[in-house]
C-alpha cells in the first residue's frame, strides 16, 4: 500500500455522542464525519494516486476507514459504522452528504440553500431532504470537488459556476459575496434513461392524439418551438418528440450543458464552453450554430435558444435544414414568439421588425407549449399554428389544448385536454409527405384527465 503514507494517525475522540435527537444528533455525525475524511486525505500520498487505479484506491480507503472507526468510536453500534464507511468512500469519491440523493431515481432536483437546509424536489413537489453539512467548509469541499471535475473554478473573483455531472445533471453554485447566506448548491437532475413519449402519454402530460399530429409534423420536417417556464418539461418533451425523426438523418444539437439523451443512431453533440481563467477562449451558442452548418446536418437541435443565436437558427430553418427544433422560456405560445423576436434584435443585425417577424414565420410553423401545475403535474397547455401576421404581429390558431378545471383532494390540478376544431394549414404539407391523419382527429371535442 505505498500511497498510505502512515497508519498512525491522531484523532480527538467525538465532543457528543452521536446518538443525539433530531439535527442536533446529524450535525454531530456529520462532524465527526468530516474529521474522519480529513484524517483520511492526509494519510494519502497525492504524489503516488495519479499511478493507483480507483477500485485499488477505493479498497484501501475502505480498509483505513474501518480502522479508523473501529479504534477512534468503538461504542458505535453496527448501522451506524455501517452508514459512517459507506459516507466516508462518498466523502473521498463521491458528493458527500447528498450522494444517497443522487442515486434516488425519484429526485428531480437537489437545492442545498444552507448547510443545514437541503431541498429536493419529488414528483413535482418541494420537501426537505433531512440531509445536512457539517458546516460551511465542508460544503464548500464538495462545490469545489464539482467544480474542478469539469476544469471551472469557483471563488471570491469568480463567484459563480454552472457545471455538468458525470451523468449529465446541470449543477450551479454561488458562493460569497454574491450569496449572502452562504454556499449555495442548485442540481437539476436527470434519469438514468430519459422519458420515453409512452411514458409522457401514461403520465398524462399529452395525449395520444397531439403525439400523433406532431409526429407526423416531425416526420414531415415541420419546424417548431417548444415553449414553457423553468421545470415544464420542455428538454424531455424534445428528447421524446426527437424518436420520430427518421433513423436515416443526421442531427447536430447545440447546448449550453449537455442535456438531450436523443434515442437516435446519428447524433452529433456540440456543447459551449465559458472563459478560462484569463477571460479568454469562449465558445457561445451562435457559434457553435454557425458551426453546425458546416458538418452538413439535416437537423440542427438547440437545446434552448436564449439569445442572438437565435437568427443563426431561423437561418438554418430558412436554408435547407427544415425540421430543426429548440425550446425557449415563455409564458404562452405567443409570447414565445415574441421572445424569439426579440432575441434575434440581440443579433447585432438592425432589421426591421416586420422583416424579422416575415423570418420567423418563414422558419417555425409550430408553437408547442408547456407548463407546469399545481402540484407538480405537466401538462401540453397549447399546440397552435402560426397562420400569419395580423394587427402588427403574430396571427395563431390553437390546434389542441389543456384547461384547468380545478384541483384535487391533495392538490393536483385536474383538468381536460381539447381538440379546437381547427384544421392546420401544414396538414396538407403533411399529406404531399405521405402521411394520412383522419379528419376525425381534428373533431372538437374533449378528454378529462384524471390524476
Amino acid at each position: 500500500m505505498p500511497f498510505i503514507q502512515s497508519r498512525t494517525l491522531m484523532l480527538e475522540p467525538p465532543d457528543t455522542d452521536m446518538a443525539g435527537d433530531g439535527n442536533t444528533g446529524e450535525l454531530d455525525y456529520q462532524r465527526l464525519k468530516v474529521r474522519f475524511h480529513e484524517k483520511l486525505v492526509d494519510s494519502l500520498d497525492l504524489s503516488l494516486l495519479a499511478h493507483v487505479s480507483e477500485k485499488e484506491l477505493s479498497r484501501e480507503v475502505q480498509i483505513l476507514s474501518a480502522e479508523l472507526i473501529a479504534e477512534y468510536t468503538p461504542s458505535i453500534d453496527v448501522a451506524q459504522r455501517e452508514r459512517l464507511q459507506r459516507e466516508l468512500l462518498d466523502e473521498v469519491f463521491g458528493l458527500g452528504p447528498l450522494e444517497p440523493l443522487m442515486n434516488d431515481d425519484s429526485v428531480s432536483d437537489i437545492l442545498v440553500n444552507h448547510p443545514s437546509e437541503v431541498f429536493v424536489e419529488r414528483h413535482g413537489r418541494l420537501e426537505p431532504s433531512g440531509v445536512i453539512f457539517a458546516d460551511e467548509q465542508h460544503l464548500m469541499r464538495i462545490i469545489q470537488r464539482i467544480v474542478s471535475r469539469v476544469g471551472r473554478r469557483i471563488d471570491e473573483v469568480s463567484p459563480m459556476v454552472d457545471a455538468r455531472l458525470p451523468d449529465g445533471s446541470r449543477v450551479n453554485a454561488v458562493i460569497p459575496p454574491l450569496a449572502l447566506n452562504g454556499p449555495t448548491l442548485s442540481i437539476r437532475r436527470f434519469g438514468r434513461s430519459p422519458l420515453q413519449i409512452e411514458d409522457l402519454i401514461e403520465g398524462q402530460s399529452i395525449q395520444h392524439e397531439i403525439v400523433e399530429f406532431l409526429a407526423a409534423a416531425i416526420d414531415a420536417r415541420v419546424s417548431f418551438l417548444i415553449s414553457g417556464g423553468t421545470g415544464a418539461g420542455k428538454t424531455t418533451m424534445l428528447n421524446a418528440l426527437a424518436k420520430f425523426i427518421p433513423t436515416d438523418e443526421r442531427l447536430v444539437t447545440v447546448e449550453d450543458s449537455a442535456e438531450l439523451q436523443l434515442q437516435h443512431r446519428h447524433v452529433i453533440r456540440l456543447e459551449t464552453r465559458s472563459p478560462n481563467n484569463e477571460g479568454v477562449g469562449e465558445i457561445t451558442p451562435r457559434l457553435l450554430v454557425r458551426n453546425a452548418l458546416r458538418m452538413r446536418p439535416d437537423r440542427i437541435i438547440v437545446g434552448e435558444v436564449r439569445g442572438a443565436e437565435a437568427l443563426d437558427m431561423l437561418q438554418a430553418m430558412n436554408t435547407g435544414h427544415e425540421g430543426s427544433l429548440t425550446t425557449i422560456h415563455a409564458n404562452d405560445a405567443r409570447d414565445s414568439l415574441a421572445r424569439l423576436e426579440m432575441m434575434v434584435a440581440m443579433s447585432g443585425f438592425e432589421l426591421p421588425i416586420p422583416v424579422v417577424r416575415q423570418y420567423i414565420m418563414a422558419g417555425i410553423s409550430l408553437v408547442v407549449h408547456l407548463a407546469r401545475l399545481k402540484g407538480g403535474v405537466r401538462r401540453v397547455m397549447q399546440v397552435s399554428e402560426i397562420v400569419g401576421l395580423k394587427d402588427g404581429g403574430f396571427h395563431l390558431e390553437d390546434i389542441f389544448g389543456f384547461e384547468q378545471v380545478g384541483v384535487n383532494d391533495v392538490g393536483i390540478a385536474q383538468g381536460e385536454f381539447y381538440f379546437t376544431g381547427y384544421r392546420p394549414k401544414c396538414l396538407s404539407r403533411l399529406r404531399s409527405s405521405g402521411l394520412r391523419l383522419a379528419d376525425e382527429l381534428f373533431d372538437r371535442r374533449r378528454i378529462p384527465v384524471s390524476t
